[in-house]
Protein backbone atom coordinates (compact mmCIF):
# COMPACT_ATOMS: atom_id res chain seq x y z
CA UNK A 1 0.00 0.00 0.00
CA UNK A 2 0.94 3.84 -0.53
CA UNK A 3 1.09 6.18 2.24
CA UNK A 4 -0.01 9.45 1.94
CA UNK A 5 -0.40 12.83 3.81
CA UNK A 6 -1.77 16.07 3.99
CA UNK A 7 -1.44 18.22 7.17
CA UNK A 8 -2.12 15.94 10.19
CA UNK A 9 -3.78 13.40 8.62
CA UNK A 10 -2.30 10.25 7.12
CA UNK A 11 -3.32 7.57 4.94
CA UNK A 12 -2.80 4.61 2.91
CA UNK A 13 -3.84 3.90 -0.87
CA UNK A 14 -4.22 0.53 -2.60
CA UNK A 15 -1.76 -0.18 -5.28
CA UNK A 16 -3.90 -1.72 -8.13
CA UNK A 17 -6.42 1.42 -7.81
CA UNK A 18 -3.93 3.56 -8.58
CA UNK A 19 -4.26 3.45 -12.28
CA UNK A 20 -7.78 4.99 -12.16
CA UNK A 21 -7.19 8.35 -10.40
CA UNK A 22 -10.69 8.99 -10.68
CA UNK A 23 -11.21 6.05 -7.77
CA UNK A 24 -10.12 8.27 -5.11
CA UNK A 25 -10.07 6.04 -1.87
CA UNK A 26 -8.12 6.30 1.39
CA UNK A 27 -7.42 3.68 4.79
CA UNK A 28 -7.53 6.87 7.29
CA UNK A 29 -4.87 6.37 9.71
CA UNK A 30 -4.92 7.35 13.84
CA UNK A 31 -2.44 9.94 12.77
CA UNK A 32 -3.25 13.43 13.91
CA UNK A 33 -5.35 11.70 16.30
CA UNK A 34 -8.16 11.06 13.56
CA UNK A 35 -10.65 9.12 14.65
CA UNK A 36 -13.85 9.37 11.97
CA UNK A 37 -16.38 6.93 14.46
CA UNK A 38 -16.88 6.80 18.41
CA UNK A 39 -19.85 6.45 20.77
CA UNK A 40 -18.03 8.57 23.64
CA UNK A 41 -16.58 10.74 21.54
CA UNK A 42 -17.68 14.81 20.80
CA UNK A 43 -19.71 14.96 17.80
CA UNK A 44 -18.09 18.28 16.66
CA UNK A 45 -14.89 16.41 16.93
CA UNK A 46 -16.10 13.76 14.56
CA UNK A 47 -17.87 16.04 12.39
CA UNK A 48 -14.66 18.19 11.92
CA UNK A 49 -12.74 14.80 11.22
CA UNK A 50 -15.05 13.68 8.54
CA UNK A 51 -15.06 16.57 6.88
CA UNK A 52 -11.53 16.83 6.36
CA UNK A 53 -11.79 13.08 5.23
CA UNK A 54 -14.34 14.77 2.83
CA UNK A 55 -12.11 17.36 1.70
CA UNK A 56 -9.20 15.07 0.93
CA UNK A 57 -11.30 12.49 -1.07
CA UNK A 58 -12.91 15.64 -3.21
CA UNK A 59 -16.37 14.55 -2.67
CA UNK A 60 -19.06 16.58 -2.51
CA UNK A 61 -21.08 14.32 0.16
CA UNK A 62 -19.81 11.79 2.76
CA UNK A 63 -22.33 8.63 3.51
CA UNK A 64 -21.05 6.76 6.55
CA UNK A 65 -22.36 3.00 6.75
CA UNK A 66 -24.15 2.06 9.95
CA UNK A 67 -22.48 -0.92 10.66
CA UNK A 68 -24.02 -3.52 12.62
CA UNK A 69 -22.07 -6.86 12.04
CA UNK A 70 -25.28 -7.99 9.09
CA UNK A 71 -24.60 -9.10 5.89
CA UNK A 72 -26.66 -5.87 4.09
CA UNK A 73 -26.06 -3.90 1.24
CA UNK A 74 -27.63 -0.83 0.27
CA UNK A 75 -27.83 0.80 -3.00
CA UNK A 76 -27.26 5.18 -2.66
CA UNK A 77 -27.42 7.94 -4.45
CA UNK A 78 -26.70 11.99 -3.60
CA UNK A 79 -30.75 12.30 -3.76
CA UNK A 80 -31.15 8.66 -1.42
CA UNK A 81 -28.74 7.94 1.12
CA UNK A 82 -30.43 6.03 3.40
CA UNK A 83 -29.27 7.50 6.22
CA UNK A 84 -31.57 5.74 9.02
CA UNK A 85 -31.07 1.98 8.06
CA UNK A 86 -28.82 -0.35 9.25
CA UNK A 87 -26.48 -1.43 6.94
CA UNK A 88 -22.98 -2.62 6.85
CA UNK A 89 -22.13 -2.30 2.96
CA UNK A 90 -22.73 0.40 0.31
CA UNK A 91 -22.77 0.67 -3.05
CA UNK A 92 -23.56 3.46 -5.83
CA UNK A 93 -22.87 4.67 -9.28
CA UNK A 94 -23.26 8.41 -8.44
CA UNK A 95 -20.01 10.66 -9.29
CA UNK A 96 -18.86 12.43 -5.74
CA UNK A 97 -20.39 10.42 -3.32
CA UNK A 98 -18.24 9.19 -0.53
CA UNK A 99 -18.40 6.17 0.69
CA UNK A 100 -17.43 5.15 4.68
CA UNK A 101 -17.12 2.16 6.34
CA UNK A 102 -15.69 2.68 9.65
CA UNK A 103 -13.85 -0.31 11.57
CA UNK A 104 -11.38 -1.19 13.99
CA UNK A 105 -9.73 -4.90 13.44
CA UNK A 106 -12.84 -5.91 11.03
CA UNK A 107 -11.59 -5.86 7.05
CA UNK A 108 -13.31 -2.96 5.01
CA UNK A 109 -13.55 -3.62 1.38
CA UNK A 110 -13.42 -1.42 -1.64
CA UNK A 111 -15.27 -2.97 -4.59
CA UNK A 112 -14.90 -1.11 -8.37
CA UNK A 113 -16.45 -1.63 -11.60
CA UNK A 114 -14.37 0.01 -13.92
CA UNK A 115 -17.11 -1.11 -16.84
CA UNK A 116 -19.94 -0.03 -15.58
CA UNK A 117 -18.64 2.74 -13.17
CA UNK A 118 -19.88 1.81 -9.74
CA UNK A 119 -18.02 1.50 -6.33
CA UNK A 120 -18.66 -0.48 -3.34
CA UNK A 121 -17.31 -0.12 0.49
CA UNK A 122 -18.18 -3.23 2.64
CA UNK A 123 -17.67 -3.76 6.31
CA UNK A 124 -17.19 -7.52 7.57
CA UNK A 125 -15.91 -8.96 10.48
CA UNK A 126 -16.18 -12.70 11.07
CA UNK A 127 -19.47 -12.29 11.30
CA UNK A 128 -19.74 -10.74 8.00
CA UNK A 129 -17.56 -13.37 6.65
CA UNK A 130 -19.55 -16.41 7.98
CA UNK A 131 -22.51 -14.51 6.46
CA UNK A 132 -20.74 -14.24 3.19
CA UNK A 133 -21.69 -10.23 2.78
CA UNK A 134 -18.96 -9.91 0.04
CA UNK A 135 -20.97 -12.68 -2.08
CA UNK A 136 -24.17 -9.94 -1.36
CA UNK A 137 -22.37 -7.33 -2.48
CA UNK A 138 -21.30 -9.00 -5.54
CA UNK A 139 -24.64 -9.73 -6.39
CA UNK A 140 -26.37 -6.10 -4.81
CA UNK A 141 -23.79 -4.87 -8.09
CA UNK A 142 -24.70 -7.60 -10.59
CA UNK A 143 -28.06 -6.83 -9.70
CA UNK A 144 -28.44 -2.88 -9.95
CA UNK A 145 -25.83 -1.79 -12.06
CA UNK A 146 -24.65 -5.17 -14.52
CA UNK A 147 -21.59 -5.53 -12.63
CA UNK A 148 -19.75 -9.14 -14.34
CA UNK A 149 -17.59 -10.46 -11.05
CA UNK A 150 -14.47 -11.23 -13.55
CA UNK A 151 -14.48 -7.13 -13.70
CA UNK A 152 -14.53 -6.17 -10.28
CA UNK A 153 -11.39 -4.72 -7.98
CA UNK A 154 -11.74 -5.56 -4.52
CA UNK A 155 -9.16 -4.22 -1.82
CA UNK A 156 -9.33 -5.40 1.51
CA UNK A 157 -8.14 -2.78 4.42
CA UNK A 158 -5.96 -3.48 6.93
CA UNK A 159 -7.42 -5.66 9.27
CA UNK A 160 -7.29 -8.71 11.88
CA UNK A 161 -4.25 -10.81 10.52
CA UNK A 162 -3.56 -14.41 11.20
CA UNK A 163 -1.15 -13.71 13.84
CA UNK A 164 -3.79 -12.32 16.33
CA UNK A 165 -6.76 -14.12 14.90
CA UNK A 166 -7.81 -16.32 17.68
CA UNK A 167 -10.92 -17.66 18.51
CA UNK A 168 -11.18 -19.91 21.38
CA UNK A 169 -14.68 -20.98 20.47
CA UNK A 170 -14.76 -21.32 16.49
CA UNK A 171 -16.37 -24.89 17.22
CA UNK A 172 -19.69 -22.85 17.49
CA UNK A 173 -18.34 -19.55 15.99
CA UNK A 174 -17.12 -20.05 12.59
CA UNK A 175 -18.58 -22.65 9.67
CA UNK A 176 -16.45 -26.47 9.25
CA UNK A 177 -15.12 -25.06 6.22
CA UNK A 178 -13.49 -22.36 7.60
CA UNK A 179 -11.57 -24.68 9.77
CA UNK A 180 -9.04 -25.33 7.15
CA UNK A 181 -7.56 -21.69 7.36
CA UNK A 182 -6.85 -22.42 10.89
CA UNK A 183 -3.13 -21.57 10.88
CA UNK A 184 -2.23 -22.82 14.41
CA UNK A 185 -4.47 -24.08 17.21
CA UNK A 186 -7.42 -21.71 17.84
CA UNK A 187 -5.88 -18.91 15.27
CA UNK A 188 -7.65 -18.17 11.77
CA UNK A 189 -6.51 -16.61 8.12
CA UNK A 190 -9.42 -14.11 7.73
CA UNK A 191 -7.32 -13.19 4.86
CA UNK A 192 -7.53 -16.13 3.31
CA UNK A 193 -11.00 -16.72 4.17
CA UNK A 194 -12.03 -13.62 2.37
CA UNK A 195 -10.30 -14.66 -0.44
CA UNK A 196 -12.01 -17.53 -0.86
CA UNK A 197 -15.23 -16.14 -0.18
CA UNK A 198 -14.39 -13.50 -3.55
CA UNK A 199 -12.85 -16.16 -5.86
CA UNK A 200 -16.29 -18.47 -5.58
CA UNK A 201 -18.29 -15.69 -6.87
CA UNK A 202 -15.85 -15.00 -9.94
CA UNK A 203 -13.87 -12.20 -8.78
CA UNK A 204 -10.35 -13.05 -10.31
CA UNK A 205 -7.34 -13.43 -8.30
CA UNK A 206 -5.33 -10.97 -9.61
CA UNK A 207 -8.21 -8.57 -9.01
CA UNK A 208 -7.60 -8.85 -5.15
CA UNK A 209 -5.42 -6.79 -3.19
CA UNK A 210 -5.34 -7.42 0.58
CA UNK A 211 -3.10 -5.03 2.62
CA UNK A 212 -1.69 -7.67 4.53
CA UNK A 213 -1.17 -5.35 7.91
CA UNK A 214 -2.67 -6.55 10.80
CA UNK A 215 -4.60 -3.79 12.79
CA UNK A 216 -3.43 -5.17 16.19
CA UNK A 217 -0.11 -5.23 15.70
CA UNK A 218 -0.22 -1.68 14.40
CA UNK A 219 -0.60 0.61 17.62
CA UNK A 220 0.49 3.47 16.23
CA UNK A 221 -1.61 3.89 13.04
CA UNK A 222 -5.12 1.18 14.02
CA UNK A 223 -7.48 1.46 16.71
CA UNK A 224 -8.01 -1.60 17.55
CA UNK A 225 -11.05 -3.22 19.39
CA UNK A 226 -8.77 -6.93 20.16
CA UNK A 227 -6.25 -4.90 21.85
CA UNK A 228 -7.55 -1.97 23.63
CA UNK A 229 -11.48 -2.45 23.76
CA UNK A 230 -11.86 1.12 22.33
CA UNK A 231 -14.47 2.31 20.80
CA UNK A 232 -13.05 4.46 18.44
CA UNK A 233 -12.19 3.24 14.80
CA UNK A 234 -10.53 4.38 11.41
CA UNK A 235 -12.25 4.71 8.17
CA UNK A 236 -12.23 3.91 4.74
CA UNK A 237 -13.47 5.36 2.29
CA UNK A 238 -14.40 5.51 -1.52
CA UNK A 239 -15.72 7.76 -4.16
CA UNK A 240 -15.78 8.37 -8.01
CA UNK A 241 -14.45 11.97 -9.02
CA UNK A 242 -16.72 13.83 -12.01
CA UNK A 243 -18.56 12.45 -14.41
CA UNK A 244 -16.67 8.78 -15.40
CA UNK A 245 -19.35 6.92 -17.44
CA UNK A 246 -17.70 6.54 -20.51
CA UNK A 247 -17.60 3.51 -22.83
CA UNK A 248 -14.52 0.96 -21.69
CA UNK A 249 -13.67 -2.36 -23.61
CA UNK A 250 -13.52 -4.76 -20.96
CA UNK A 251 -9.88 -6.49 -22.12
CA UNK A 252 -8.77 -3.17 -21.20
CA UNK A 253 -9.39 -3.93 -16.79
CA UNK A 254 -8.04 -7.60 -17.24
CA UNK A 255 -4.98 -6.98 -19.03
Amino acid sequence: MLRKKSGRIEWLEFEQLQRFPHVRHGVFLKQGELVVYDRNADKSVLQANCESVREIIGCQQLIEGKGCHGADVLEVSHANPVLDQLHDGLITQDANLGLLIDHADCQAAIFYDPVHEAIGNVHSGWRGNVQNIYKNAIQAMEKKFGTNPADLLVCISPSLGPCCGEFKNYETELPQHFWEHQERPTYFNLWEIAKRQLLEYGVLETHIEIAGICTMCEPDDFYSYRRDKTTSRNGTVVSLRGSCKTSKKREFFLA
